[in-house]
């Protein structure tokens, strides 16, 4: 059967998003369970709680591991929560820190300094951990926040955002396996950062950090960021360094990487062969200003069109936002609404652009949507509702715009994140436009 424009979108989406889920990739990386001591898995972000119901099927049911040795600790944003059977599960604030994250990297704290020679510490991370375990070192849970809400509106890629966390924290940064050791740590990762850098995936919990106290301050001052007292003396004071290669906490470290944006890319690739489309991949780790970054593909789309290609461009990566106005929105929303301006009156080509976890952007709740479909009629079929997409983007509501359309992706919680997904499907101009509403 043919599937529409938005049906064949959205089947891209969820062949990518299954593939980096934990039921399809992590079975193989968990280490084998101490011979001896504790197993003791602490998970956090928003594929917490699916890697911790892997990880107890495979101990407790496959591997026999008594229950009464298994201890731990997961936390996950807000309607990523699973029913586990051994191992507490909460849910807290993201991407603002609240009292439950707090709550929970307390209690991971406490595990880790609890571990022995012969216990093993198994950190199950994902995207969205530098969020849930929340441990302020040197200025207050308030001051925190408040850190965080400017890095969100600088516009700051989340390598920079994690630099100045990482040293304002008592459990990123490496600061993790320290607590743990002399306990062996595997760390098993979800990644969601371009370039899949351990020490970025989560703040980097079990890894050395190669980012210093003085980079953190050369962001805060590259963004002009207004943030409280505290934290500049927080980022000046030596004790707030971050462990370094060599340090004798990682002699006993391993980080394993579960899943990547490339997996995710890699199935939907297979699908866009087998549907008889080119594909044309820009890589994932594709950065820089939503609205700047659709622009280029716009016009990508319309040359290989004009070329008479069939083709289906991908990307990842992720994309910020610099937040002037007043509205609601997120990353891939905001690339739409470009999107749909920039192919404005344009035949046979639609796009999709989502974050994987199942939200972007947003208030934190898991109703927030994961990013919307677009086409040339986008812009037409607004106008004719009386809405001006132009004055929609230089609010940044681009939930408020797709909203009106009933365009937005809402898959809800997705229990992976392997960061933005998107596709733009090519065909020829000759074909009429396609109304993803029959979808």
């Amino acid at each position: 059967m043919t599937l529409t424009p938005r049906a064949f979108l959205r089947h891209l989406f969820d062949v990518a998003v299954a593939a980096a889920h934990p039921a399809t990739c992590l079975l193989r990386q968990l280490p084998a369970p101490p011979s001896t001591g504790r197993l003791i898995l602490l998970a956090a972000g928003k594929a917490a709680g699916s890697m911790i119901e892997v990880a107890e099927r495979h101990y407790l049911d496959d591997a026999k591991f008594p229950a009464n040795r298994m201890t731990g600790i997961a936390v996950a944003r807000h309607g990523y929560g699973r029913p586990t059977r051994v191992v507490p599960m909460i849910e807290a604030g993201h991407p603002i820190p609240d009292a439950a994250g707090l709550e929970s990297a307390a209690k991971a704290l406490a595990l880790a300094e609890s571990a022995g020679a012969d216990d093993i510490v198994v950190a199950l991370i994902s995207g969205g951990a530098s969020a849930n375990w929340i441990a302020p070192a040197g200025i207050s849970f308030a001051e925190k926040q408040a850190v965080t809400r400017a890095l969100l509106r600088s516009g700051a890629n989340i390598g920079e955002i994690n630099t100045v966390r990482k040293h304002l924290s008592r459990i990123k940064g490496g600061r993790l396996a320290r607590a743990a050791y002399p306990a062996k740590v595997v760390a098993c990762a979800i990644s969601d950062v371009p370039g899949d850098d351990p020490a970025v995936i989560g703040s980097g919990p079990t890894v050395p950090d190669p980012s210093t106290l003085s980079d953190a301050r050369a962001v805060v001052a590259r963004f002009s960021l207004e943030l409280p007292a505290a934290v500049a003396r927080a980022l000046s004071d030596p004790a707030n360094e971050s462990p370094k290669p060599g340090d004798a906490a990682f002699a006993s470290t391993d980080f394993r990487l579960v899943a990547r944006p490339a997996d995710a890319f890699r199935a939907a690739e297979a699908a866009v062969k087998e549907a008889g489309y080119a594909c044309v991949f820009l890589g994932d780790q594709v950065e820089g200003e939503a609205r700047e970054v659709a622009a280029s593909h716009a016009r990508m789309a319309r040359e290989l069109q004009a070329a008479g290609r069939r083709a289906v461009i991908l990307s990842g990566g992720e994309l910020t936002v610099t937040i002037r106005g007043q509205g609601r929105g997120g990353p891939n929303q905001e690339y739409a609404l470009a999107l749909a301006i920039a192919l404005a009156a344009s035949t046979g080509i639609a796009a999709l652009a989502a974050d994987t976890d199942g939200t972007d952007g947003g208030a934190g709740s898991p109703d927030d949507p994961a990013g919307a479909f677009v086409d040339g009629a986008t812009a037409t079929r607004a106008r004719e509702l009386g809405l001006d997409p132009a004055a929609f983007l230089a609010d940044n509501d681009s939930t408020g715009f797709f909203a009106r359309l009933g365009d937005l992706i809402e898959p809800g919680p997705t229990f992976t994140n392997v960061n933005d997904f998107r596709a733009i499907v090519v065909d020829s101009p000759r074909e009429p436009a396609r109304n993803f509403q029959s979808a």
